[in-house]
Order: structure tokens, then sequence, then C-alpha cells
């Protein structure tokens, strides 16, 4: 978290170089702009940004002849985009002296150091927080003379106040002076080595190092989380006893937004509404003080840049809303790359494999042929070149939406006759990677060379293939299910009803003695007679069915089941078969036996407490548990079996003629 004062020696900056340093400024603010706040603020606080940009530039009085120093951009309070692009605009564009440029050196008097480190300007600058340090980026074409005692006073005191100053030379020297350049530069960089708070760098003024620099800027205004450490373990040593590597992680790209949202925003501060799409609503309170606003305390046309930043417009400005993308989407290719040179850091996104169209845009099967035969043809040829295809979209397909601004692709060809489309990180996208020049000097030392080969090489290589490369979803997911079996099922909707009262449960305190012991099963037994078979065997076999059904219904289970039957569907049920008057054969016999309604929801069905006016219409019907007599039973043929389960025997039994 950092405060910038740029300090522009307009004297030494020609024309062409001030308006790509202009540029240059304009995007630091525009990134500024769209950038979150860090740590955490109050509510107040977060619905604005911070300034922390201050402009100053360096002049020569036409009249007196003499260097001033002028503010053109104080901050104060909330960062204003619409100011600060005021202020860069308005930097005097004839302010350029050949003669000054010319010299290699200036006086530090006329840097004006010490009117910029002072309690009226930079000092009194920014909010009473701490953290908040400050930076002067000093930016010339021409160096400064040997420090004198007072400059080296007065930068001493500013690291004191933990601020520092970057000298910035952008070279625009000619080959006659070089040698003596070089001389003026060396000698500088002796004059401030001594001072920790100052640093210098010198620059070729191209596309790519403004555009760096710039980067480099935001980085001091955002308030960035610290790098991600990590470490690399390998399985064996790589060099002695070191088995890892430490590192650090850094982002190499930063998306940014792809529209400008309208919004109201209170006259008083400033601050955007909770409508984000301009809507009017009926009643409007300031976000700061909660008082309600009328009509005339909005401004209805304005532009939401970020979250913080806000553009009041014209009333006649016009918004477009992002629309979903149709198909189908353009790609326009640009040019080709060699995918050796294509940093992997700037592939983002998620990818698509692009195989021949197989839609009915093509108009006969000729045609959808040779386009076939032409996407295989671009690809092997692609492939054998080892390159790709750069392309530009107004798509993103991020977001499936189209978009103001330009997105750009690259796809890659592969041997098996598909291509893979991936984006592109964008100019406004890139972060450029730490110089780790500054932290250390890499000296090849061919003993570690040759221990990581060797180590190296007792890895095992082969071709990558997700399909053994589990991540363990599925094992995962696998155990914390089998885990929540153990707490049983959720409940249904029937199983939400009060409990009904089972035959254990039924309240039988105004019946005899004997009647509390009693079962269902022996009421059963005198309500079905048994069935009236003609020989003895068939006598034996409906015997042990019947002991085996006793055996089902004799347990009563508590898990409820989550079927439930309305009361006048099982009289029905239970009547059919005793309205027939009509003898039924043995056959027939047995299927209704099986068919029908379990005898012991018979039996609850024609109990006078289960049919009272206190039970419910609908029961749920219990679920059977397994069939495991309590008690041993007698069978008259096969005699006494203790706590086993009898087999029913469902092959035909044969008849003895």
């Amino acid at each position: 978290m950092v405060m910038l004062c740029f300090l522009l020696d307009l004297r030494t900056l020609s024309p062409p170089l001030l308006r790509d340093l202009k540029q240059s400024l304009l995007q630091l603010a525009n990134f500024y702009a769209i950038s979150s706040p860090g740590g955490h603020k109050p509510i107040s606080k977060s619905m604005s940004l911070l300034d922390r940009i201050g402009l100053c530039y360096v002049i020569r009085n036409r009249v007196s002849c003499s260097t001033e120093m002028k503010v053109a951009y104080r901050p104060s309070g909330n960062f204003s985009l619409r100011d600060f692009h005021h202020a860069v605009n308005n930097l005097p564009t004839d302010a350029f002296l050949p003669e000054v440029n010319n010299n290699i050196t200036i006086s530090c008097s006329d840097a004006h150091l010490e009117t910029v480190l002072c309690d009226k300007v930079l000092y009194s600058w920014g909010s009473d927080d701490e953290d908040v340090g400050r930076k002067v980026i000093a930016i010339s074409s021409c160096l400064l003379e040997n420090l004198d005692s007072v400059a080296k006073k007065t930068l001493m005191d500013a690291a004191d106040k933990c601020v520092s100053v970057d000298f910035v030379l952008l070279e625009q020297v000619s080959s006659g002076v070089v040698g003596a350049f070089s001389e003026s530069m060396n000698n500088f960089i002796k004059n401030i080595c001594d001072l920790e708070n100052c640093s210098f760098r010198s620059h070729h003024p191209d596309a790519k190092v403004l555009c760096t620099l710039v980067k480099e800027w935001l980085n001091y205004l955002r308030d960035e989380a610290e790098e991600l450490q990590g470490r690399l373990k390998f399985k064996r040593n790589i060099l002695g006893s070191i088995n890892q590597i430490c590192c650090n992680l850094i982002p190499s790209f930063s998306p940014i937004i792809d529209e400008f949202e309208p919004c109201q925003v209170c006259r008083c501060h400033g601050y955007p509404l909770g409508d984000e799409h301009g809507n009017k609503m009926m009643k409007s309170s300031c976000p700061v003080t909660g008082n309600e606003l009328g009509t005339l305390d909005l401004v209805a046309n304005s532009l939401k840049v970020g979250n913080q930043t806000v553009l009041l417009m014209p009333s006649f400005h016009y918004y477009t809303k992002l629309q979903h993308v149709t198909s189908p989407v353009d790609f326009n290719i640009i040019e080709r790359t060699n995918l050796g040179s294509l940093s992997e850091g700037l592939i983002v996104g998620t990818p698509f494999v692009v195989i021949p169209s197989t839609s009915n845009e093509l108009d006969d099967t000729d045609q959808t042929d040779l386009n076939n035969q032409v996407f295989q043809g671009l690809c092997s040829v692609l492939h054998s070149l080892d390159q790709g295809l750069v392309c530009s979209s107004r798509c993103n397909t991020e977001t499936m939406r189209e978009t103001p601004f330009q997105c750009y692709y690259v796809l890659l060809p592969s041997n098996n006759g598909v291509m893979l489309l991936r984006r592109l990180a964008g100019s406004e996208e890139v972060i450029p990677i730490a110089d780790v020049s500054r932290s250390f000097e890499f000296t090849d030392t061919k003993d570690i060379r040759e221990s990581v080969k060797a180590s190296l090489l007792e890895i095992e290589v082969r071709d990558y293939n997700p399909i053994p490369h589990e991540r363990g979803f599925h094992q995962k997911l696998n155990v914390l299910v089998k885990e929540s079996l153990h707490f049983g099922s959720l409940p249904t909707k029937s199983e939400e009803l009060p409990p009904e009262p089972t035959s254990t449960e039924v309240d039988t305190s105004n019946e005899p003695g004997p009647l509390k012991q009693s079962t269902g099963i022996l009421a059963l037994k005198e309500e079905m007679p048994p069935l009236d078979l003609k020989s003895g065997q068939d006598k034996i076999t409906a015997r042990i069915t019947e002991e085996w059904e006793q055996l089902i219904v004799n347990e009563i289970p508590n898990i409820k089941s989550p079927t439930c039957v309305s009361k006048e569907k099982l009289d029905n049920v239970v009547s059919l078969p005793l309205e027939s008057n009509k003898p039924l054969d043995e056959k027939t016999s047995r299927i209704l036996e099986r068919l029908e309604v379990p005898r012991k929801l018979k039996a609850k069905v024609a109990s006078p407490v289960i049919t009272s006016s206190s039970a419910p219409s609908d029961a749920c019907m219990p679920t059977k548990k397994p069939l495991i007599p309590f008690q041993p039973t007698q069978n008259p043929v096969m005699g006494t079996v203790a706590s086993q389960p009898m087999k029913p025997n469902f092959q035909r039994l044969k008849r003895k003629k």
C-alpha cells in the first residue's frame, strides 16, 4: 500500500515521449479505478477508492526564466478518475527545451526534490494511516549532478518518514555522447548507493517498457496479498540431503471487467445506490447518511467503472447491455505464432475442443466432406510447423457474452485431427513477472547441474494421460455417503405423521388379564380357519406354510414403511375373498393367499381398537424384520426345530396316484 507522487521534468521530455508517457499515466489511473480495495475498511470507506496518485511537473517560467514546480493533481480523499484525466491531458505541451535536453546532467535545485519533499506537498497528502507509504517517481531524460549536502539531507530525512525516491531515466542520448553519458550515470549511482530509500533505473522508452512500468506502478498502488509460498518435494534427494526446493507463486495475469454498468448516485457524496441497472426506485437513501433522497437529490445518468468508481455522464449517454452470444461465433485469424515461444502463463480460461462442423449450415454432403478435409489439412499443417493461429473475437467464452473489448484466442493443433481453442491474456491483463535478478545472481555450477540431472533421470517419464491420475473424488464421496448411511434415511412425509399405535402399544388396561398377553396372531387363527385339504401331504404342506406366515406377522417391527394404505382400501381388499361363497380349489386358494393383504393387516383393520375414532384414517404399515423365530416350533412331521427359520418349498408337490 503506497501513495505515488509523479514528478515529471517537462523540460527534458520531448513531445512524442511526453505523449506516450501521458497515455501510460492514464492507463495507470484506469487500472487503479477498477481495482478492488484492500484490507478491512468501514462500510462508508469501502464504497469509494482512496486517492493515492499525485502528479507534479517542472517547467521553466518564460518570463522570469526560472524553473518552477507545479502540482497538477493533488490527492484529496476519494480518487477522481475524471479529475486525474483532466490534469494529465492539460499538462503543458510546449515546455520542452532542446538546449536543456542536450545537456547530460541538470542541477539538483532545478529538479525541485526539496520542494516536493516538504510538509506543504507530499507530507500533507493522504490520511494518517501509518501503513500507507509514500514514493516519489522522478521521470526525466537527464541525469542529476552530484548530490550536494542539502539534497542528501533532504533524502535522508525522507527515509526517516518512510518515503522512497525512484529516479527513472528515459534515455534519449545521441551516439556522440554515449561515453560521457555512461560516466555521468556511474557517478550518479555512486552518489545514491549509500541511500537505502533511493533507486535508479534507466530505460529505453518504447511501448513494451512503458507498459511494464505501468504494471509495476500499479502493484505499488494495489494492496495485494503476500506471494504464495510453496515447496517442491521429491521422493529422492535431488542434491546431497536436499529433497525439496522452496519457491514463491506469483500470478501471471489479472482479468479486467467487460462492461460499464449504469447506476444512480447521490448528489451529496457521489456514491452509487443499490440499483445496479439504473432503474428508477420508489425510495432511495444516501449510502453514507441514510437520509431519504428525493428526485432532485439523485444523479440518474452515471456509469459504474468497477466496484468503486463512478463517472457522471450527460443525460444523452447511451448504454447497451451485453447480449448472450449467438451461434455461430466469429473468430478472426490475426497471425501465426510459434508454439515454442508461446508462454503458458498467457493461456487462460476454459479450453474448447474444435472439430469440423456437423451443422446444417453446409448445403449438401459434398460441401460437408470438403469442409472436413480442409479442417484436417489445416490441423495437419499447423502441427507439422509446430505453430498455432492467434484469433480475435468480440465473444468472451468465459461469460458467453458479447463484449465491447477484443478477446484473443489461440488455436492449438494436434496429431489426431482435432484442435484446441484457448483464450489468451491481453495487454491489460498481463502482469510482468518479478525480476529475480535483483535478489540473487545465477551461477551455472556443473556439479549441481549433473546431480540434478541424475536425480531427474530416476523419476518415471511417460506421456501424460489423465486416466491414471485420479484426484480421489469418488473415493472421498463414497466414504462420506457410507458415513451418512449410519444415521439412517431421511424421513418421508408419511413418517412425519404421528406414530400409529401397534399391537404392543394398544391400551389394554380395560381388558381382562388373559387378553393383555394375547397377540394378533391368536385372533387371526380364530377368524381364518385352515383350508380343507384332501390329502395328508397337502395338510402337512399347508401347516408348514401357515407356520411360515406366522413367523412373518408374529414379529412386530419398529421401522415404519413409507407406503401408506388407507382404511377404506384395506376394507375393500380384505372383503374380496370373503364375499364369494363359491368353493375354491387348492391352487386358487394358494394364489389368493399370496396376493391378499398380510394377515396381520387384516387383524389390524378388524380390531375394534384400531378402527376406533382415535386412529387416523391413513395408517402407515410397518415393514417386516428378518424372518427368524424367537421360540422353537412344533411340526407333527418334521419334529422340533430350535431357533432356525423354516424354509418353504416352492416346488410343485407330486400327488400319489
